[in-house]
């Protein structure tokens, strides 16, 4: 279904639940083997799914998941030591 704007319809209260779990576990696991992972998210919608999903993966491993925008259309969730690094670190 779309809607007259040409966006997708928004999910019910059940399928946004089993989005982020779905999200929670199939990013966790990719957190949890390489420290980082790169999704999309193309909407306002999608990217507040992510920033929910980082802090409830946070909550549940007592560290922090940083996430960060690459651009419009993708955003990085990370552990610390597996984010952006400095363009040109300090000098001794």
């Amino acid at each position: 279904m779309q809607w007259p704007e040409g966006g997708p319809a928004p999910l019910t209260e059940e399928e946004e639940q089993r989005a982020r779990a779905v999200l929670f576990s199939d990013l966790g696991n990719t957190i949890a083997e390489r420290g980082w992972v790169r999704f999309p998210a193309y909407s306002p919608e999608e990217r507040r799914r992510l920033v929910d999903v980082a802090h409830r993966l946070s909550a549940h491993w007592g560290q922090q998941v940083f996430i960060e925008a690459e651009d419009q259309c993708a955003m990085k969730l990370y552990l610390a030591g597996h984010g952006p690094q400095p363009p040109n670190p300090p000098l001794p």
